[in-house]
């Protein structure tokens, strides 16, 4: 799924969601209240741990009802567990 695709899904929900570098090395990994918000900010290089890594691509999202939900999520994608769980979804 590309991005617009996934911006227009989500909506205004909280969102975890992971972004892949351009060389494939680096995987971002974040939560947010304002999904598009984020990946304009990303994308325009405000972001610093992603803006020498662009262009990015969307990996992997989930959209949430709290953002709680989401930042957990997030802190799971973090651990040894999550990193090891998207390796084997996104080898």
């Amino acid at each position: 799924m590309n991005l617009a695709e996934a911006i227009e899904i989500v909506e205004s929900k909280p969102v975890a969601y992971v972004l892949l570098s351009a060389d494939g090395t680096y995987r971002y990994k974040g939560s947010t209240h304002n999904f598009a918000e984020r990946m304009k900010q990303h994308n325009a290089g405000k972001v610093s741990r992603t803006k020498n890594r662009r262009p990015l691509s969307l990996l992997h999202f989930e959209r949430f009802e709290n953002y709680t939900d989401a930042r957990k999520r997030e802190l799971y994608f973090k651990s040894g567990a999550g990193r090891d769980g998207l390796k084997r979804r996104y080898p």
